[in-house]
């Protein structure tokens, strides 16, 4: 099988985090190494930049700028190796959340982060995205009644709509790229929906 980069995305309290496992499970049983990693993060430089993205107030351009500075180790030492060598890298996360968070919500512009992205990733972009959406009272709901929230987690829900308006507008604009999966559903029927996009990709 050739090399994939497949990418999960959504806003916080998708749920989208719940099915790596799984997939990883589904993709080795088909005989192709899988390698499993999340964005901001992914290093051991881009795990201490995680830290401070989730966690220390930032200018929205500062908070953007360091996400690419993550994202170049990540591609680097990680996603292009392993894709190199024909594995299949399933990342939690990449550079359509950046345009989800730091544009959709924090208001950076669009073209900043079009030339971030051609500089940081050149022509490198997922073969297949997952984006798991519920509406944003799901969301909070969840988000509630989890661990202690980081910065992005403790914001509003009108920042939450404008995370979620942008995703949607990405999917729309991707469609080929693009499988939109309601999470607003059972955990088994998501699953068996997410199981169902990977398997007709």
């Amino acid at each position: 099988m050739t090399a994939k980069f497949i990418t999960l995305e959504g806003m916080d309290g998708a749920g989208k985090s719940t099915h790596i496992a799984d997939i990883i499970k589904a993709l080795s049983a088909r005989g192709v190494e899988v390698v499993s990693t999340r964005e901001p993060g992914g290093t051991e430089l881009g795990e201490r930049l995680r830290e401070l993205l989730l966690h220390d107030a930032m200018h929205p351009e500062t908070e953007t700028l360091l996400m690419f500075a993550a994202r170049r180790e990540h591609i680097a030492n990680v996603i292009a190796p392993a894709l190199a060598r024909g594995a299949y890298v399933l990342s939690d996360r990449f550079t359509d959340a950046t345009y989800a968070y730091q544009c959709g919500a924090k208001g950076v512009l669009a073209s900043k982060i079009e030339q971030l992205e051609l500089w940081v990733q050149e022509s490198l972009q997922p073969d297949l995205t997952l984006l798991f959406d519920v509406p944003v009272e799901v969301s909070m709901q969840r988000l509630s009644a989890a661990r202690a929230p980081d910065k992005f987690e403790r914001e509003s829900a009108d920042f939450f709509t404008r995370i979620r308006n942008a995703y949607l507008q990405r999917a729309q604009q991707n469609p080929a790229r693009f499988k939109v999966i309601d999470s607003n559903r059972p955990l088994d029927e998501v699953a068996q929906s997410v199981m169902q996009a990977i398997a007709s990709f």
